[in-house]
């Protein structure tokens, strides 16, 4: 289901084009380039709950959080280590109170099996993609993850 998004992302939403207008042509060009229909579709359910969680998102005063209690099911879904590497991203500014909830909504959307601290990075890219007052933040995620993918022993 990812791999459906990250190509969207790539291939239409960033030039612009209407998911949800041009929802058949997008389909049958996805399925045509080889992706599955039920992956295309929990792709697209994903993008319409994200469009909606910002929506909502941008209405809530979370100006005065400063510290996210998990819940036992959000706990078990993200991880230590993906708790850990959100704080990081508010800690050196990447995200705010609102994107944050934002990235784990979209988080607890995915399978179980589908979160860990690599998809926590795109989830957050996909999240402040979609935030154009976000794109300082975008571009130290972008800094930040390439320069981790540059550091990793091979």
């Amino acid at each position: 289901m990812f791999d459906v998004v990250m190509f969207l992302l790539e291939n239409y939403m960033e030039h612009g084009v209407p998911l949800v207008s041009e929802k058949e042509w997008i389909v049958a060009e996805l399925e045509r380039i080889g992706f599955h229909k039920i992956e295309i579709d929990r792709a697209l359910d994903w993008l319409v709950g994200l469009e909606q969680i910002q929506k909502t998102a941008k209405s809530v005063d979370m100006t005065h959080v400063t510290f996210r209690h998990y819940l036992p099911y959000e706990k078990e879904q993200i991880g230590f280590k993906g708790m850990g590497f959100l704080a990081y991203l508010e800690q050196v500014g990447v995200l705010d109170p609102v994107t944050r909830e934002v990235v784990i909504d979209r988080l607890m959307a995915l399978d179980q099996h589908e979160v860990d601290v690599a998809r926590i990075q795109w989830v957050t890219l996909v999240a402040l993609y979609n935030r154009p007052k976000q794109k300082a933040a975008l571009m130290l995620l972008q800094d930040l993850i390439l320069s981790d993918a540059f550091h990793q022993v091979h």
